[in-house]
Order: C-alpha cells, then structure tokens, then sequence
C-alpha cells in the first residue's frame, strides 16, 4: 500500500473512532476541512463509503466497521511497538492516558503520581475525568480506573486504592423541617442531588446493602450534576441529600456541616482499581505509573 493510503487510512480511523471530524482533527493536529477531504478522497480509491455523515454525528458504515475492526487493531499494535522503543532511552517517556471519576482523580491518581512526575520529567500523564464507564481502547487510553466489580474480565487489574464505603448527608439546615430518613425507601420523600451517568444518559441509583438486603433507589430532586464534587457543595448548601464517597464527607461531618443517615445501609465495597487490555505492550513509563499507583494497605 502507498504511503499515502496507509495516512488516509490512519485519517479515517481517527475519524471512526472519536466520531467526530472536529474531535478527529484535533487528535491529529490538522484543520477539520483538510481531514474531511482526506477520507472523502479514501473513499473514492476505495469505491466504497466508510462514513455516514448527518449534521450531528459521523458513524462508521458496515465496511467502515469492517476496516475498524480488523484494521484499527493491527495500528494500535504498531503505535505500541513504535512507543515501547523508549524504553532503551535512558530515562522512560511518554504520554499516558487515564480515564477516571473525579474522586479517584483527586484522591488516588493525583497522589500516586505527583512524586513520580518530580522524578521523571519525560513522562506525561493525561487524566481525563469520566462517570461514563469509556472503552478505553476505542477511545485510546492507556488505562482506567473503575471500582473492582465494574473491570471486565478481559482486562488486567491492579487494585491502587482501599475498600471504600459512600455516606448519605445532608446539611443540618436541610433536616429543620423535616425528618431523616430511617431507612432507603424513605428517600421517597426527600430532596435528594443526583447524579448524572452520561454512558446511558441515566441517573444513578443510590446502593444500599444491609445483612442480606440489597436496594438500589431512584431518588427525586431539584439537582442534577455529572460530579461528585459539585454534588457535595450542593449538600453542604442545603439543597438535599447526596450519596458520595465517605472519606469525602468526613471532614465536613466532623465539623458539623454535614449529618450522616443511614450508615447502617452503607457498607463497604471493593475499592477502585487501574485496568489495562491484557494484550498492552507495556512501556516503561507505563509500568512506573502502575507501580507507583499499587495499593499496598
């Protein structure tokens, strides 16, 4: 294949993979009207159309899935090779990619690697903060960071954090005028702050466990928030109950800003672990970031 066709190749599957022309260009550092051209004229040498393009989205056909399928792979194989050569640099580089909710970003992630960065300037770290559950190798991340129970099987997993347990609060202001809840049905009737989970557009469902009981509640509110930092403010302001992670809340709760309810409901559950595909050609910045990020509690 011409050089060429291996760069409109790699053009089209930036494109099928971001689904977006303009997410697509900034990837690979073009303007969009140019990569639009680029896969327009790819499918003209082919004969066949890899895209449908609407006004709001770009999605792969039934050849252009084909072409990512069996094709994307193989690319993603060369890159890992091509970034796998650092290691006989003298010192590991690299650029690596997580996926993370905004509490594990802050309370685990950032932490973990601070000093590690200090120590290895060549090596980059891009974390990105997502409810969404993303497939990382659609979406080219190096790793992602998911409770033990949400990592596929297919995956590699490195526990990087302790058991954590998540605390229903509320300001004390918010229970002047009304009771608190005594058990998780109870929540009917209350205010609570919700959060969002853009993977299916839905809101969560508040987990409960207690001996042999397990619930998952859909509460009503006047807020909605796709973070668990914007959830806490709103609780700390009066404006309902949130479920968020306890270590979060304790500060608050000791000083007396916020009241825990049913503690009792909330028991502890596996704590977030770093996941990677099984077939990864490790780097040695990569295998750095996962050291320094292992739990060892």
């Amino acid at each position: 294949m011409q050089r060429a066709n291996l760069n409109d190749l790699q053009a089209f599957l930036a494109v099928a993979r971001e689904r977006s022309f303009t997410k697509a260009a900034a990837v690979l550092g073009v303007s969009q009207s140019a990569l639009s051209h680029t896969v327009r004229a790819f499918e003209a040498r082919l004969g066949v159309r890899l895209l449908t393009r609407t006004t709001r989205s770009v999605a792969p056909t039934e050849a252009g899935e084909r072409l990512l399928r069996t094709v994307g792979p193989r690319f993603e194989e060369i890159e890992a090779e091509l970034e796998a050569l650092g290691e006989l640099r003298e010192k590991p580089a690299g650029t690596i990619r997580i996926t993370a909710t905004d509490y594990a970003a802050e309370t685990i992630l950032w932490p973990g690697l601070a000093g590690l960065l200090r120590k290895y300037p060549d090596i980059k770290v891009e974390i990105a903060v997502d409810y969404g559950l993303s497939d990382i190798v659609a979406q080219r991340y190096d790793a992602g960071v998911r409770s033990g129970e949400q990592v596929a099987k297919d995956m590699i997993a490195v526990r990087i954090g302790p058991d954590v347990r998540m605390a229903v609060v509320a300001a004390p202001s918010y229970f002047r005028n009304r009771p608190a809840p005594q058990t998780p049905q109870d929540l009917v009737g209350h205010n609570c702050i919700n959060l969002r989970l853009p993977t299916h557009g839905g809101l969560y469902a508040w987990e409960f466990e207690k001996g042999a009981r397990e619930l998952k509640v859909r509460v009503e509110g006047q807020l909605i928030f796709n973070t668990t930092a914007q959830m806490l403010t709103a609780a700390l302001a009066g404006f309902g109950l949130a479920y968020v992670p306890e270590e979060l809340a304790q500060p608050h709760i000791l000083k007396g800003r916020l009241k825990r309810v049913l503690e009792d409901w909330c028991p502890p559950f596996t704590g977030y672990h770093l996941y990677y595909p099984s077939r990864r050609q490790s780097s040695a910045a990569f295998t750095l970031i996962v050291d320094a990020l292992r739990y060892r509690g």
